[in-house]
């Protein structure tokens, strides 16, 4: 680490903008599913910048799209025609499953979700918002007022009055102990009674998985359960989508489609992994909900051509080259290598995910008391291995999060899972 550059960033950026690592890294460069720091040390990267660099660095598609756009017009904002813009825009409203789909792109995941909470408040005449217990929604004022997990959630101040369901962590809270089908059912009838208690809400927003909450879920089916008792009531259901969209989760290309029995959901917000790095994040909404608002609106940086370019590139070859499908493959070898190797550490209360997105959940041993020391011990050990890996949960940053790109082949696999064998013992 060049400690002049973590003296100039502590002399000029906030206290609160957390770092990794008791030695911060630097990272230089990158290319595949490895990155390099300043001294020249090489990490396998099982975290692609928080789940954000979704099909590989440096991908030749991506870079050479970028070049290419850069050379011809970098941006023009939403006051004029952007073909690159609309190109993606109907490739992401078909894949979407939304009918009748309009798109709306931001620069981030927290604009996205802040959009959709604009729409959805709009559209239903009501500022009250159900959102799940353990969830994270991103940075903007109105995120972090739905946003239910403590350690992101830096005021109570708020535009939206705020309901908490249970149903997002299934082994944690009231109803951990029952089967599938009657935890389902609990989570069902406390919602109905919450909606009892209060003015109708305008939307439930909730994340499929819930990533900084330590990639947790709920039962399959648990959202439509939810959908149905909602729609009974006008209610709209939006699907953070973020963390779990283009095929992470392997099984499904949208985290929603776990829950489908009762249809796509009325909105789904994006960001992350389309653009491999370029800031794109987005929403898409049925045509009546996308166009209830009556005042003017732009998006400066939305939409701009070349992060729309790199957008278009990176999600054709995730189709072309079937990364969900790797996705699954892949990562369901990685889940069971990870759970063989924890069996054998007391600290480790679960090893949970679908695709590559896993969590493994780090508590004292013998007990469900959080162990936020042992994760980061774990986090220093991986890095000491070679191996990048991030860190969330609602309980005090208790659970290491394993996210690797969508491209990681086998053999990277099996290293990133050796290390991290390694990093866990070294724990004990």
């Amino acid at each position: 680490m060049n400690d002049d550059l973590l003296g100039r960033h502590r002399a000029v950026l906030p206290d609160w903008l957390a770092l990794y690592y008791d030695e911060p890294l630097e990272i230089t460069h990158g290319e595949g599913r490895h990155v390099w720091d300043a001294r020249g040390n090489r990490y396998l990267d099982f975290f692609g910048g928080i789940l954000t660099t979704m099909t590989a660095h440096a991908l030749p598609e991506v870079t050479k799209a970028v070049t290419e756009q850069a050379e011809r017009i970098v941006h023009s904002s939403t006051l004029y025609l952007n073909r690159p813009m609309v190109d993606l825009a109907e490739r992401i409203a078909q894949l979407s499953g939304i009918p009748d789909a309009r798109v709306f792109f931001t620069t981030s995941g927290t604009e996205a979700n802040d959009t959709a909470l604009l729409l959805a408040t709009a559209y239903r005449r009501s500022n009250t918002i159900l959102a799940m217990r353990n969830s994270y929604h991103g940075r903007s004022f109105s995120a972090v007022g739905v946003t239910g997990n403590r350690g992101w959630s830096p005021t109570s101040l708020s535009p939206l009055q705020t309901l908490y369901v249970h149903g997002g962590v299934r082994t944690r809270g009231p109803f951990a102990d029952l089967d599938d089908y009657d935890y389902v059912a609990a989570c069902v009838d406390d919602l109905k009674d919450l909606l009892g208690h209060s003015r109708p809400p305008a939307a439930l927003i909730a994340e499929p998985i819930q990533g900084v909450g330590g990639f947790t879920s709920p039962p399959d089916g648990l959202y439509a359960a939810f959908r149905e008792v909602l729609h009974e009531r006008g209610v709209l259901w939006i699907s953070d989508e973020v963390q779990t969209g283009w095929g992470r989760t392997g099984e499904h290309f949208w985290g929603w489609q776990a829950h489908a029995r009762s249809g796509p959901p009325d909105m789904l917000t994006f960001a992350k992994g389309i653009g491999n790095g370029m800031s794109i994040g987005g929403v898409v909404a049925r045509a009546e909900i996308m166009n209830c608002l009556d005042a003017n609106s732009i998006s400066t940086f939305g939409g701009t051509q070349i992060t729309m370019a790199a957008g278009l590139a990176n999600l054709t070859y995730l189709l072309e080259h079937d990364l969900q499908g790797n996705a699954r493959r892949v990562g369901g070898l990685l889940i069971e290598r990870l759970r063989a190797a924890a069996a054998h550490v007391p600290a480790v209360r679960e090893v949970r995910g679908r695709g590559l997105m896993i969590g493994i959940e780090l508590t004292k041993p013998g007990t469900d008391e959080a162990d936020p020391d042992a994760a980061s011990a774990v986090l220093e050990a991986a890095r000491a291995g070679g191996l990048l890996i991030g860190k969330g949960g609602g309980h005090d940053t208790s659970a290491l999060r394993v996210a690797p790109p969508l491209s990681l082949n086998v053999a990277e696999a099996e290293e990133g899972a050796a290390i991290l064998e390694d990093a866990l013992r070294s724990i004990q």
